[in-house]
This record gives structure tokens, sequence and C-alpha cells, in this order.
């Protein structure tokens, strides 16, 4: 069987290009024998920051995210090369006009209070739930969608207005988590009950949640895949300060560090601990850049010369060497080097003060009259040393500059409403332009509220232009050739300041395995990590 349809995938093209059919065979997903891993034992992790809420289709931090993709399932996954594996859905097909999709849902899936998952939950949750809550999906979904409809108990069929080829890489559980609409459908999304006692159709069930203290996941013991999972309970602990959490994973109180768990200034000494793993696979659909926000509605930042300048008083490699302690590599535009259309010959602002100086002398603009505060994005010390090198490169180019601090609220709530001079922050990329990187430049994503949209203010007509051919057209090549165009127009105007592609490790145990197996990483699902008692 599994020759089978190893044969059958050589045979068809699927995935992110547009195909005539893509299939994957119900034997790919089958998972590997129950028997050759330990059974049983606790596995102890770290939510950091604490969720404010465990549903990922309501909240879609990081932290929420890590927590519930335990709990809550999307239809597909993806491998690091991007390509989709099946999840809930079995297999699928793309019309070759690219406008049907057609997903064909596991059987014998049960949500965590016993009720069938089934098409109509895929449905209600696509077409109904998540274009509503959901701030990063229901763009797409209520640009590009046209309907979705449940095909009987098990298949699903999705109506597209117009062709959007990255459609493909929008079904894993961050991204469309699987919702019961038993328990949703006509209710009050945010203020359901089931919002405290979350169900899915993961792994794993929500047991306890001691706010400031743990939240408790146990194993599911009607989960759809026999056999799965391998784990008894799942303890995400809650520990504030990034030193204490380090000495917890030092002394085996937790197993697991996630990307952002401990100053990278720990990472280096945690990581040389005898038994312990480290890798930084797991991040290939986020690939996670960093950049600078310039508020582009006022002096002296609406100046390009100015902006200009700002670039090439940056020490890019500096900040990859000394503030992030070399986990990373410095941006050479918008889009991240593993991101699809990535284009190496984009032209890079080398690093010349000198230069810099006599842009902000062409510029005419007496930045001094402009005094800027720099927002803190409470990230922690590294960015904190970020904000410390940017007042001093701010001052070198006769600008005044301060820090102002915020909690992760006040800065998300002012950035959003374009309360700031200058702020920092980090995107996640979701592996095309389309889906990570079109919503911080393009004009109709100028939308108060949203920290995470295009708050600095970057309008061009050309560049939307060259987005929506970028986003609608089906030939791969037509599609290198925009993006090509746009990666060299957003770096010339410096639409943000680009910094660093982040480098986010995992720490582990060495005891702890299959804990990094697809392209989201630790968002995945653990219900084949297993713990080796040996």
């Amino acid at each position: 069987m599994q020759s089978a349809a190893r044969r059958a995938l050589r045979t068809l093209r699927h995935g992110y290009g547009f195909a005539l059919a893509a299939f994957i065979a119900a034997a790919m997903a089958l998972p590997a024998p129950a028997q050759a891993q330990t059974r049983g034992g606790t596995l102890s992790l770290i939510a950091q920051p604490e969720p404010p809420v465990l549903v990922s289709a309501i909240n879609s931090l990081a932290p929420t995210q890590y927590v519930a993709g335990k709990m809550y399932q999307g239809l597909l996954t993806y491998g690091a090369d991007f390509k989709p594996q099946p999840e809930l859905a079995q297999s699928w097909t793309i019309s070759p006009d690219g406008l049907t999709y057609t997903f064909q849902l596991a059987s014998g899936v049960k949500w965590h209070d016993g009720k069938p998952f089934t098409a109509a939950d895929a449905a209600f949750s696509i077409g109904t739930m998540l274009p509503e809550v959901h701030v990063r999906t229901r763009a797409v979904l209520n640009k590009y969608m046209a309907s979705v409809r449940a095909v009987g108990d098990h298949q699903l069929e999705i109506k597209l207005k117009e062709p959007f080829p990255p459609f493909i890489m929008m079904f894993e559980t961050g991204t469309m988590p699987m919702m019961p609409r038993h328990l949703y459908e006509g209710r009050d999304y945010h203020k359901n009950p089931a919002n405290q006692q979350p169900v899915g159709t993961g792994p794993f069930m929500f047991k306890e949640w001691k706010k400031g203290a743990y939240i408790k996941l146990v194993r599911n013991p009607g989960y759809w895949k026999k056999g799965l999972p391998y784990l008894d309970e799942l303890v995400f602990h809650v520990i504030p300060d990034s030193a204490s959490r380090a000495v917890a994973f030092e002394r085996g109180d937790v197993q697991v560090l996630r990307g952002g768990d401990v100053d990278n200034v720990d990472v280096k000494r945690l990581r040389t601990i005898p038994g312990v793993d480290y890798t930084t696979r797991g991040w290939e659909l986020f690939s996670p850049l960093a950049y600078i926000m310039l508020n582009q509605r006022k002096p002296p930042f609406d100046n390009l010369k100015v902006r200009q300048a700002v670039m090439h008083a940056l020490n890019r490699q500096l900040i990859v060497d000394n503030i992030f302690f070399g986990q990373g590599k410095p941006a050479t535009g918008p889009f991240a080097s593993a991101t699809r259309f990535y284009d190496r010959d984009t032209p890079v602002f080398e690093f010349n003060l000198k230069k810099a100086r006599a842009l902000i002398k062409e510029s005419g603009v007496e930045v001094g009259r402009y005094p800027v505060k720099i927002l803190a994005s409470s990230y922690g010390a590294n960015w904190d040393r970020l904000n410390e090198y940017l007042r001093q490169m701010l001052e070198g180019l006769g600008l005044k500059a301060s820090i102002e601090s915020s909690d992760a609220g006040g800065w998300a709530a002012r950035v959003g409403n374009w309360d700031f001079d200058i702020s920092s922050s980090y995107t996640y990329q979701y592996g095309d332009p389309a889906l990570g990187v079109e919503r911080l430049y393009r004009s109709n994503h100028i939308v108060k509220g949203s920290p995470f949209v295009n708050v600095q203010g970057y309008s061009n007509p050309k560049a939307d232009a060259l987005w929506q051919r970028g986003g609608a057209t089906l030939d791969p090549a037509e599609r290198q050739r925009v993006y090509s165009e746009l990666q060299k127009l957003l770096t010339q105007e410096v639409a943000n300041v680009y910094l660093m592609e982040l480098e986010f490790p995992t720490l582990s145990r060495a005891n702890v395995k299959n804990l990094v197996t697809t392209a989201i990483g630790l968002n995945e699902s653990f219900d084949k990590v297993y713990i080796d008692k040996k």
C-alpha cells in the first residue's frame, strides 16, 4: 500500500504548484508501529509568555499556537520543503483552473467529548468561524473564498473567487484549526465556555490550567490514530523570569526549551550540557525575520533619504554577532532566504556611516528638530540591547533619540494605533510572500488596530499592483519575476528597515524523541513524541 502511494506521488504534482490532481494515499498517514517506541511518561515544557487563551482560532500568539497545537488539528501539515502532508485530510485535489479544492477527510475521528468530526465541522470552521475570529486567516478567506460545503460526512469542497496559489499552504493547525461546530455554531465565539475547556480532535486533552503556574494536558484515549500518542501527559510550566527558565532546564525540571524561552546568551551554555540536543529545524514555515518600523507619516522618517541613511548606519553583522550572539544572519530584504521567491540578487544597503551622514545632508531635513522615541517591544534582553544600539546609531546621525518602555499589551496597542516613532518586531513568513509578507506592505493593510500589518504607513501604487499580480498568477516563473521586482522596490524605498533572519533553536533532553518532524516544529501535535526510558 505504501509503495503504491509513493508511485502515485511520483506521477502527480501536488502541493504548492498547481496540478491537474493531487493525491496522497491514506497509507502514507499511518503512524509508525507503536511497539518501536516507549509508551507513557510526562513531558515538561515552558509556555512563555503565558498565553491569554488556549484556542488558536481566537488568538494566534506564538505560545497559544504552541499549546493549542496539541489539542486542535488542521487538515494538513507541511514538510520542511513546504509540501503538504496529510493530517485530518487524507487526500486532496486541486482543479486545473485553481478554483476548486476537494479534501477527503479521515474517518473515525472524534472530538474530545466523543462527538464525531465530520466535513460539516470543517465547513463551519473555514466558512463561518475563522472568517470572523482569526485575525490573520480571515483576510485571505474573506477576499478569495467563494464557498465551502460538506459533500457527505467526509468530503469537503472549497471554491475560490479567483486563483490564489498559496491557498494550499494555509491548512496547518495554527492557520486553520478545525473547530467543533456543535459547541460554537450560533453562540458567542469570544465568550463561549468551550474557550475555557478546549475540545479538539488532537492527541492531548485539556486537563487543568493553574494561571501563573502551569497548563496540563493529558493523553486522549480515543485518538483517531491507532496506538498514539505515546506520552501520558504534557505540562507547560509558566516561569516569568528568563534566568529561572534556564535553571529549570539545567536541573531537568523541564525537558524542552523552545526558541525565545531563554535569552540567547544562555543558549550557548545550555547546548553544551551532556545529554542535550540542539536543533534549528522546525521553523521553516515561519522563517522569522526581524525589522525596524519607522513611522512614515511624519518627519523625519517621511523622507526617503533619511530612511536610507538609517539603513546605511546599521551594522547588521554586528547586531547578529554581538547582540543576538550569532543566532541568525543579516537580512537582505523583506523576504527571508528560506521563503519561496526569495531573490538573492536584491541590492543590499552596506554598512557605511559616511554615506549615511551624506544622505542626511542631501535630505535637507534638520533631523535634530524632530526628537524620536524608540518604543521598546518587550521581547527580552536581546531586544533591549538592540534598542540601545539604535539610540546610539540615531544620535550618530544627528537625531535626538530616547527609549520608551512598554509591556506586551501596551506595545501592541500603541503600534497598532500608529502611536510610535520607531519600534522593532519580527514576522513569520508562512512559506509564501502572499501569506506572511504582503500584509506588512500593501496599502489596503493600513488598518488601525493590529500591530502585525502595515503599521508604518508605506504606500506605493506600483507595489500594490505587484502584490496583486504575485498573489493571483498561476505561473511560478511569473511569480518569481514579480516578487523579485517587489523585493528590489521595497528595499530601495526602505518600506521597513530589514535587520536579520532570526534563528530560533530548540533545546531538549536527548531521550525525548520525534520532537521536530515538520516545518511547523514544536507547534505540531506531538502525537509521535516519546521519552526513551532505556
